[in-house]
């Protein structure tokens, strides 16, 4: 044999062990993928991701790559949870071989987190399994499940591929009537979005159109990969379309789209063309096919009916790049070469993370150790004294202020606030602009977002004005005297007062009270928060957890009901009796508008009070500025005319108190001036009011609701504690079902770490053989 016969040799059984190889590679990936739902661990085997609308063809495309027929096919959605599909090309398999992954509790129906196990079934089965999953899911209020049903295949028919059935998306009508189907539409498009995230995941985006400027499929797609630089586009349901073309020059534009109408880097460079044959495969009268080989053989026929359709439309033959691109068997292999390539070229970046994943696993069955070996009397009451000081200064914390938490997650803004909350309402039923208020739109937690609240208070209490007065208000407060029937327009003043403030400021009291233990219940999940994310919170201890947060919030809903009261009774008080210090804090106004009126007045009866004989523009003062050349008799005469002066004063007083008496305290007869004298006491009180609440409520609130959480909520918990200690410390920690739950995640956790480690292995040997053999494939090419 020549040298160069025993390197061909050598190659061909190089081949052999390449091809080997490649095998262990797709079943290496493919354990990786259930690892990754199994177990919920951060890295993906790559896959394809089919997404497509209802009716595009989607499960039916899958079905004739697979090369047989097995899905829940039909009109309106059919598909409820993701299936995905590790195919494998076995040339002994004359019929396909299934197994479907199953939760080892059950081998019902399930999405659960447990370890899965294998269990082999044929088509009808796992296509009953399938419809039923589907009929589950649509009875249930979530209507779909993100948690994939994972179905193993063997068969002479199947590529190597692992492809991902997603439910289709949906595209609702707008109105009332569809809201059930909107609803729909958003959870399906939400459970697509979420799948596409993968970084790994080829998407192959399928459009059932014929112009593609009408991107329904491109538009979900494109909010995830705006590039298109992982999609791959499919135009279904091609011999459907082809009828639809009347000049050559359209069927060019469809065949090969411009860059305006498909942007971006899609995979393979154009759109692939697809055409499915109808029908099902099955023995029954309403069956088209009796066997897959029948069905492949129509797919096959099917492409070519295709391609002389487009050759006849067009007046030529298609190129080899054209043909390249239409049927079924030219789109699975270009997945398969495409998906081989990101398997050899994703080894080497696997094993660093199967390396991080082993060392997580290993210390979280660590820690489970860690936990099982202080199930102790003793540790878990320090433990929890632990856990009660790290709680504690998390609280402080937070009101003291932190950007720890992320305030995208826990922050509120006004509004958010407002909803959750309650807000500020007045008696009219209106609220306060909230972008008015200093930082409305910031989402804010804990002190910053209780400063915000107060001042929010403060800022619509303060604006508030003296509510309208009705002449009627003023005559039904007048009433009866017990000693006599005049009015007394000062008492009237103050029932009028009292009565507007308590109706207007109470409900503001109680709306406060309900903000602000908003804002302290919602320190609770923070400060959950801030312990898990230092590793001090107490996993697994869920009952002395819900002990701690009970005697929190009830705490916190005490101390604000009593905080209220407190408030309450300040209320009253204030409105139930008018002490004229307190409440006359404006008296300076009120002074100068009694003045006022009270010159109006003098003026008005001045005029009609001078004495006869005197003129009402003589000028007595003039008198006392004569020289002293005067005469005797001309002093004389001012010294009468004083007296004369003296005596009208008087007379003109005491006529005014007669006046006043006649218009006030004997007649019922409201007159405009009585009106505007009541109506000037009435805003004076309610301004005292106003000014004294807004001080007090303010005050009792920081003294008597947030002081309590730094200085008596230690002292509560800690007693809390204690009375929990004593009473049943087995229950509280829940020391039975601890044990038996830690038991679990160890058990749970070895079968993790036997399968990362198996994996690892396994990656390790695959690129160790992979390299050898690219070298050697090297080394032949420069020999050649």
């Amino acid at each position: 044999m020549s040298r160069e016969e025993e390197r061909a040799a050598e190659m061909e059984n190089e081949n052999g062990v390449w091809e080997e190889e490649q095998c262990r590679l797709y079943e290496a990936y493919n354990e990786l993928h259930g690892l990754a739902q199994a177990f919920d661990t951060p890295f993906d085997a790559p896959a394809v991701l089919v997404v497509g609308h209802q009716t595009d063809g989607k499960s039916a495309l899958v079905e004739a790559l697979m090369g047989f027929q097995f899905n829940h096919v039909g009109g309106g959605t059919k598909t409820r949870r993701p299936i995905t599909l590790h195919m494998k090309y076995d040339a002994d398999a004359h019929s396909p071989l299934c197994r479907l992954l199953l939760p080892s509790n059950s081998d019902s129906h399930s999405d659960s987190d447990s370890e899965p196990h294998e269990k082999s079934l044929s088509l009808q089965e796992i296509q009953a399994y399938i419809e039923a999953e589907n009929m589950r899911l649509e009875k249930e209020p979530c209507l779909f499940s993100a948690k994939e049903i994972i179905v193993r295949v063997d068969y002479k028919y199947c590529p190597n591929l692992t492809i991902i059935d997603t439910p289709g998306l949906i595209a609702p009508a707008p109105g009332p009537k569809n809201r059930a189907l909107q609803v729909q539409a958003r959870a399906v498009e939400a459970l697509v979005r979420a799948k596409m995230q993968h970084k790994e995941f080829i998407i192959l985006c399928l459009e059932d159109c014929s112009d593609w400027s009408n991107a329904t499929t491109r538009r979900v797609v494109m909010q995830i990969d705006p590039e298109l630089s992982r999609t791959v586009i499919v135009s279904t349901k091609l011999d459907t379309k082809i009828p639809q073309f009347a000049r050559s020059s359209d069927v060019e534009v469809f065949l090969s789209p411009p860059t305006c109408m498909l942007d971006g880097c899609i995979l393979g460079d154009s759109p692939f063309f697809t055409s499915v044959p109808s029908g099902r495969v099955g023995s029954g009268h309403d069956s088209v096919y009796r066997s897959n080989d029948e069905f492949k053989k129509a797919i096959s026929l099917r492409e070519m009916e295709d391609v002389a359709s487009l050759e006849e439309k067009l007046g030529r033959s298609l190129s080899i790049q054209e043909r390249s691109r239409i049927g079924v068997s030219k789109l699975r292999c270009f997945l398969e070469e495409l998906l081989q390539k990101r398997y050899m070229d994703n080894v080497p970046l696997i094993i660093p993370l199967l390396e991080k994943e082993y060392r997580s696993a290993t210390r979280k069955m660590n820690e489970i150790n860690q936990e099982l070996s202080t199930l102790d009397e003793l540790k878990l009451k320090e433990k929890g004294r632990v856990f009660h000081d790290l709680f504690l200064t998390k609280l402080s914390l937070l009101l003291k202020g932190t950007v720890v938490a992320p305030p995208d997650r826990f922050g509120e803004t006004l509004q958010d606030e407002r909803t959750n909350g309650g807000a500020f309402v007045s008696s009219d039923g209106l609220q306060f602009p909230h972008k008015l208020i200093p930082n409305a739109g910031m989402r804010l937690y804990g002190g910053a977002q209780y400063h915000r609240a107060m001042a929010e208070f403060r800022f619509v209490v303060g604006g508030i004005k003296c509510p309208p007065i009705t002449r009627e208000e003023i005559v039904n407060a007048c009433g009866v005297e017990d000693l006599h029937d005049g009015t007394n327009y000062s008492r009237t003043a103050c029932v009028i007062a009292v009565a507007k403030a308590r109706d207007t400021f109470e409900p503001f009291l109680h709306q406060l009270g309900c903000r602000l233990l908003h804002i302290l219940k919602r320190l609770l999940p923070i400060s959950v928060y801030l312990l898990q994310k230092d590793g001090e919170y107490l996993s697994g201890h869920e009952v002395f957890l819900r002990r701690v947060a009970s005697a929190f919030n009830d705490f916190a809903e005490s101390t604000e009901r009593a905080c209220r009261e407190k408030c309450m009774e300040d209320l009253v008080s204030t409105t139930r009796y008018v002490t004229w210090s307190l409440h006359n804090k404006n008296r300076a106004g009120l002074r100068q508008f009694l003045d006022s009126f009270a010159g109006t007045e003098h003026n008005t009866m001045g005029s009609n009070c001078v004495p006869a004989g005197i003129s009402q523009d003589s000028s007595f003062g003039s008198v006392a500025n004569e020289k002293d050349s005067k005469s005797k008799a001309d002093v004389k005469l001012s010294h009468v005319a004083s007296g004369i002066d003296v005596a009208s004063s008087i007379q003109t007083t005491e006529t005014r108190l007669a006046d006043l008496l006649d218009s006030t305290l004997w007649n019922r007869r409201l007159a405009p001036s009585s009106e505007r004298i009541v109506y000037a006491l009435v805003q004076q009180i309610f301004h005292g009011i106003k000014e004294y609440f807004l001080a007090s409520a303010e005050l009792k609130f920081n003294c008597f609701l947030l002081m309590p959480v730094v200085d008596k909520l230690p002292a509560l918990l800690r007693e809390d504690l204690k009375s929990a200690f004593e009473d049943d410390l087995d229950n509280i920690f829940d020391i039975t079902n601890l044990r038996h739950l830690l038991g679990q995640r160890k058990r749970d956790a070895e079968i993790e770490l036997k399968r990362i480690k198996r994996l690892k292995d396994k990656f390790r040997s695959l690129h160790k053989h992979l390299s050898l053999h690219q070298a050697h494939s090297t080394a032949f090419s420069d020999y050649r």
